[in-house]
């Protein structure tokens, strides 16, 4: 479950992401450490989101958390990129992880699975499609819940 803070924090954090050419991917804020971690997850849209971006993002972040009292006990801020076991879902990811492992979920069956797993050929209107060991695979989009870089890259 979303923690209550976390839209009030979304909502700072998005304009202050904008102005450094950054993107707002999620936020979880894990009240059962001692103390709270609050998380924020970027991206850079220009590039490979690095470490500048990252301590850019909680610098100013960080300030403006401090400035409205939002989080009025101690907690510990951490930004960083969503990392390898993103979701796909814009057509720029898309194209940008054409040949990436990806992992595809189905609603239902389809061709006997509920699960591909195959190097990212692409989408479109009518279809993810996949090489499974050079065999094209096409898996309606009506069916597809998720897609995921999968954990390993091979």
């Amino acid at each position: 479950m979303t923690h209550p803070l976390i839209p009030q924090i979304i909502d700072l954090a998005v304009p202050l992401a904008e102005s450094l050419g950054l993107e707002v991917v999620g936020a979880v804020f894990q009240t059962n450490h001692r103390p709270p971690v609050l998380r924020v997850d970027i991206r850079n849209l220009e590039r490979d989101t690095g470490l500048d971006d990252c301590e850019q993002m909680s610098r100013v972040l960080e300030a403006k958390l401090d400035e409205t009292g939002i989080i009025p006990d101690t907690y510990v801020l951490e930004v960083s990129s969503p990392g390898i076991s993103r979701m796909l879902s814009t057509d720029r990811e898309f194209i940008s992880f054409k040949g990436f492992t990806v992992t595809v979920a189905t609603s239902e069956p389809h061709a006997g699975h509920q699960e591909w797993t195959g190097q990212l050929v692409g989408r479109d209107d009518e279809a993810v499609h996949l090489s499974q060991k050079g065999r094209a695979i096409a898996i309606p989009r009506s069916l597809v819940t998720r897609v995921q870089l999968a954990e390993r890259q091979t």
